[in-house]
């Protein structure tokens, strides 16, 4: 039984996707395993990590969908982080699966030894026994790759996340000239009496009594819903080679968990094999709940219409373009800002693509446009911050077709240069959003640029200074150039062309300047989500960002690629990361705090 819908009134919210207008989709979650990967590591067992790939409608073409975490030392991954996918029963839905033993921090697959893969079909693992399908992966002749895993289960709509946090006391000490390495690793169960691994605490060391971090999880993830489903925890010793020792498990439930900090939930580790073999055993130790709190999660929808305060909340889209001098020069076809009589450039592409999208939820549709990086008339002022209408104390623009025009007007006006500095236009929107503090307002920031960044030390601390402000920021990159924030020992002499179209001659004024040239083959053909170190570190998925010593409230940027030549059938992936932001939002949303009476 699903206990959620008694809490949340899900008639009018989550049956109908607004960034993606169809058929509603039943929502699936997809669990990854494998078993006997090859062996790449010398000294070691392979670190794995699974990329998913689908294929578009009407298009044989392999799109990343998502990554796992990476599981260190491994054969047998039973990977924690899950996809979730819509389901059309009426359509064929084409999988992937690529496995690559992990070795570097590179976020480029190429840097990676290929393990395998598997291809199949959504269909084909919804309709297995179980909706577990298991078959040999491919892809290396000669080698038996091992076997793949993949579990779907149909996901709830249930919206409830709930912060917990444990405790150990006097768990069984399992190293020699030590104590432990506890950490514990969470199971829902399954209508088939089996087990699907859904989180994981962080290994607390050399200690028999262990805190373990707070982690917030989705209910769905925890028990899909069901307040009574059975949840099994075990706990482990960390071991550096893989082999972690098994300390012991328990069971409990949702409706248990509850009951928040209480003799309820005091649960007594036990070791099976122990408790088998020795009579006076009473267990391996015991493990505490120490808090339990639920939060609603607020939707993009509940923002837009009004779920979050009175009048809902007011989203307000800024847009910063890049008028520096590695986009070339506006004069020729080769310039990322080339004005072609016959189509669109590539800024202007992602511009109007994402934008008339974004339009669609900013009520009076005006926009600040502003533009960084170019030296500005009359005086040839180097700018990071300038409005694109000219207009300093007006910068506002009407719709995208506005903003489209006025970066036009720029194009013929100021003179490309340099450096690339995010950090001023990520403070001017910042400065707006210090202004509002209850959740009637939310600011995006949408910055369109050709890759390298300048200021990386301002930028970050710009972030972590906005994190707790009501704001995101979606960085799209154009053209080749890969985003690894890295100065090439390439120097030379470039002509900086500042081209007005007022004159019938051009003017060219030569600086001296040092700058990154990337055109290689492999970095032209990277994929839309693979991007270096630098830019990964902006986009706090992985790691949160941080600035002396200081992290990031929370994740506010999401980084999108979109490749030179770009067409608008692309874009839809952009404006689908804004949106999975804006739903995750935290900090407009109410936390609803549930009494174990309401259960």
């Amino acid at each position: 039984m699903n206990n959620c819908n008694s809490f949340v009134n899900m008639a009018s919210i989550g049956d109908f996707d607004p960034l993606n207008a169809s058929i509603p989709a039943t929502k699936v979650e997809i669990t990854v395993s494998c078993r006997n990967l090859l062996d790449m590591d010398t000294f070691s067992k392979s670190d794995p990590i699974c990329v998913l790939y689908t294929q578009g409608i009407g298009n044989k073409e392999w799109r990343e969908f998502g990554r796992t975490e990476v599981i260190e030392n491994t054969l047998n991954p039973e990977f924690v982080r899950k996809f979730i996918l819509d389901y059309f029963f009426e359509e064929r839905q084409n999988l992937r699966f690529d496995l690559y033993d992990v070795d570097s921090k590179s976020s480029n697959l190429s840097k990676h030894d290929f393990l395998g893969q598997a291809f199949c079909t959504l269909g084909e693992v919804v309709g297995s026994l179980g909706s577990r399908m298991e078959k040999p992966m491919v892809g290396i002749p000669g080698k038996k790759c091992g076997n793949i895993i993949v579990k779907a289960e149909e996901m709830g709509n249930c919206r409830e996340s709930v912060m917990m946090q444990f405790c150990g006391n006097k768990l069984d000490k399992k190293d020699f000239f030590g104590k432990s390495d506890p950490f514990l690793v969470f199971y829902r169960s399954n209508e088939d009496g089996t087990f699907t691994i859904c989180h994981k605490t962080e290994v607390v060391k050399n200690t028999l009594n262990p805190v373990w971090q707070a982690f917030k999880i989705p209910v769905r993830a925890l028990c899909n819903g069901d307040y009574d489903r059975t949840i099994k925890i075990e706990c482990y010793d960390w071991e550096r080679d893989g082999s972690h020792d098994f300390i012991g498990e328990f069971t409990t439930s949702y409706r248990e968990l509850s009951r928040g900090q209480s003799q309820f939930n005091v649960y007594e580790v036990i070791n099976p094999k122990k408790k088998g073999k020795k009579k006076k055993y009473l267990n391996s130790g015991t493990v505490t709940l120490l808090s339990f709190l639920v939060d609603i999660e607020v939707t993009f929808l509940d923002y837009i219409k009004g779920g979050v305060g009175q009048g809902g909340t007011q989203i307000n889209f800024t847009v910063a373009i890049d008028f520096t001098a590695s986009n070339g020069n506006p004069a020729q076809p080769t310039s990322l800002h080339y004005m072609s009589p016959y189509q669109m450039n590539a800024y202007a592409m992602a511009l109007k693509a994402v934008g008339e999208i974004i339009q669609d939820y900013d009520s009076d549709k005006m926009f600040p446009a502003l533009g960084f990086g170019a030296k500005l008339p009359p005086d040839g002022r180097v700018s990071h911050e300038f409005a694109l209408n000219g207009n300093p104390q007006n910068p506002y623009c009407a719709g995208i077709d506005g903003v489209m025009e006025a970066y036009y007007q720029s194009l013929k006006s100021v003179c490309l240069y340099g450096p690339t500095n995010f950090s001023p236009v990520i403070n001017h929107v910042a400065r707006y959003a210090a202004s509002v503090n209850d959740g009637s307002q939310y600011f995006v920031l949408l910055i369109i640029t050709d890759g390298v960044i300048s200021d990386m030390a301002q930028t970050k601390e710009s972030i972590v200074n906005a994190s707790c402000l009501p704001m995101s920021i979606i960085i799209v990159g154009v053209g080749p150039a890969e985003f690894d924030g890295k100065k090439h020992t390439h120097r030379c002499t470039n002509t900086h062309t500042c081209v007005s179209h007022t004159h019938a001659h051009t003017h060219t004024h030569t600086h001296t300047h040092t700058h990154t040239h990337t055109h290689s083959t492999e970095q032209m053909m990277t994929t839309v989500s693979c991007f270096s170190s630098a830019m990964i570190e902006l986009d706090g998925d992985e790691v949160r960002i941080s600035s002396r010593g200081r992290y990031a409230e929370r994740d506010i940027v999401q980084v999108h690629r979109v490749p030179s030549v770009c067409s608008t059938a692309r874009l839809p992936d952009a404006w689908s990361q804004i949106g999975r932001v804006l739903g995750a939002l935290e900090y407009a949303s109410q936390t609803k705090k549930l009494s174990a009476s309401s259960l």
